[in-house]
């Protein structure tokens, strides 16, 4: 059993077909036993992007209400949801000015390095980051976590 952190990137392809659906497909599956994290507002993330590929005309509205409704199915059911609080925004910050980050993807680096730090005081092995963004994934290793890009995984 392994514990996962997906930024919205990542976990937008268990909803969207995409490069890297099938991989993170196995990742997500609820048979494998493992532990799947996400920040609260990756929800939202997810939601306006399925949103946006509907105004783009690449799904329907049908599929963007019901790729929205397992999402939030997923948060209420599979997945554990980390709040933000002023620890992880003021992490944030800070791998803003280390590294060449937007905000979101800070504000999601920092919540992943929050709960590994969480994971390994327990004496737990501590998580797995994935995101669809190479230079988010070597900042991610970078920092000190094993991280992976579904993109990488046809």
């Amino acid at each position: 059993m392994n514990d996962y952190y997906f930024d919205s990137s990542a976990i937008a392809k268990r909803y969207l077909i995409e490069a890297g659906t099938a991989w993170i497909g196995g990742l997500t599956d609820p048979t494998s036993g493992d532990t799947l994290w996400l920040a609260e507002l990756t929800q939202v993330e997810v939601a306006a992007a399925l949103a946006a590929r509907h105004r783009a005309g690449a799904i329907s509205r049908q599929e963007r209400d019901d790729a929205v409704d397992l999402l939030l199915r997923h948060c209420q059911t599979e997945y554990r949801l980390i709040a933000t609080s002023p620890v992880i925004l003021d992490r944030a910050v800070t791998l803003t000015q280390r590294h060449r980050l937007r905000g979101y993807d800070a504000a999601q680096l920092a919540t992943a390095l929050a709960t590994d730090d969480t994971l390994r005081a327990a004496g737990l092995a501590g998580l797995t980051f994935v995101a669809a963004d190479a230079d988010l994934v070597a900042t991610a290793r970078a920092a000190g976590l094993p991280a992976d890009d579904p993109n990488r995984h046809r």
